[in-house]
């Protein structure tokens, strides 16, 4: 009987070892992913990769205006949350298929 138990157990760290390995992966490949979040309907573009850094942002000159720089602002800043969000999206529709159904603390 203690034999079958060990058998499951090591069978069930080679399920987690696995699982650990497609998450690492998945995490790697994120990294390398970039978001495009804008705002104004385009007149302004933020990109984020993976790791949630701004790594471009695009200003079309139309929505320069030195008598409304809130206006810009607030673009700048409306866009800069569409892309976060939308990495935050893809990293928990990423990331949550290797928690699904577990009930694990921490994850």
């Amino acid at each position: 009987m203690m034999r079958g138990g060990m058998g499951n157990m090591q069978k069930m760290m080679k399920q987690m070892q696995k699982m650990q390995k497609d998450m690492q992966k998945a995490q790697e490949e994120l990294a390398e992913k970039t978001i495009e979040g804008t705002a104004g309907g385009g007149m302004v573009t933020v990109v984020v990769n993976g790791q949630k850094e701004i790594i471009d942002v695009k200003i079309k000159e139309e929505v320069v205006d030195p008598e409304d720089i809130e206006m810009l602002q607030d673009l700048v800043l409306a866009a800069t949350n569409d892309a976060l969000k939308q990495m935050d999206e893809l990293t928990n529709n990423t990331m949550g298929q290797f928690t699904k159904g577990l009930n694990i603390p921490g994850l």
